[in-house]
């Protein structure tokens, strides 16, 4: 155990109580004290056992899971304890992270488009892996975070329903530019990343894309880049009636 969680973060349940007769005691409850704001149920049971799939399926990738999907802290504090990083878009998910105790270098800053005070917040409270996909934020980074260690995206999502305007990360053609930028400026390139999203997910379309990240990572060891990262982004399949679909992704 890594000391995330303890037992104040969870509830004992005798056999047979279903999630209907907690529901019921928790608004029963909730009435009483006159509290109306929302609240959040999930099975963690659920969240381990997908965990473990993944890892199973993938056991060359290390899971970081992005914050601004569920940023609860059951959730947050059962992934830290299963050793899963975590991927941030600002400031407040990355405080939201290491108020639990998340050490720097579980953490990933993906978000391509950053604010100068979030990158320079990033540097001083230690997390150096980030994402770029433009001129603009590798000029920000050089400026603001001499540490970072940079994954450079591109953008991979060549199926017909993938509107331009929607997508981040730059072209292949794009890429040679940026990276002889980032050796200009002196900023460490270690990987590539992409993200083909949830919509319309086929093994195919993993390959392409990892055929372009190899080219790209041609292009950076050729500027003398010690590139040894790839990021497969997320948007993976995950109920039960497209486990198959997974498996074969």
């Amino acid at each position: 155990m890594n000391g995330y969680l303890n037992e104040s973060n969870f509830m004992m349940v005798e056999e047979g109580f279903t999630t209907r007769d907690l529901l019921e005691n928790l608004l029963v409850e909730l009435c009483q004290v006159g509290d109306q704001q929302a609240f959040f149920v999930a099975d963690l049971g659920d969240i381990v056992k997908k965990h473990l799939q993944l890892l199973k399926a993938l056991p060359r990738v290390k899971p970081f899971f992005p914050v601004k999907c569920n940023s609860s802290e059951g959730v947050i504090r059962l992934l830290a304890e299963l050793g899963t990083g975590f991927a941030c878009t600002n400031k407040a998910e990355i405080a939201r992270v290491q108020s639990i105790g998340v050490p720097p270098d579980k953490i990933f800053y993906s978000s391509p488009c950053k604010q100068l005070a979030h990158i320079k917040y990033a540097a001083s409270h230690g997390v150096q892996l980030m994402a770029f996909d433009n001129e603009v934020e590798l000029s920000k980074v050089a400026r603001s975070h001499p540490r970072a260690r940079m994954l450079l995206g591109i953008a991979a999502d060549s199926s017909p329903s993938a509107h331009p305007s929607m997508m981040f990360g730059t072209t292949l053609k794009s890429c040679r530019h940026l990276l002889e930028m980032a050796k200009e400026q002196a900023v460490k390139v270690v990987g590539i990343s992409f993200h083909l999203g949830s919509r319309g997910l086929e093994p195919q379309a993993f390959t392409q894309a990892v055929a372009a990240a190899q080219l790209a990572f041609d292009m950076g060891k050729e500027l003398g880049f010690q590139m040894h990262l790839l990021d497969i982004g997320g948007g993976f399949p995950g109920t039960e009636d497209t486990r198959a679909r997974f498996k074969e992704v």
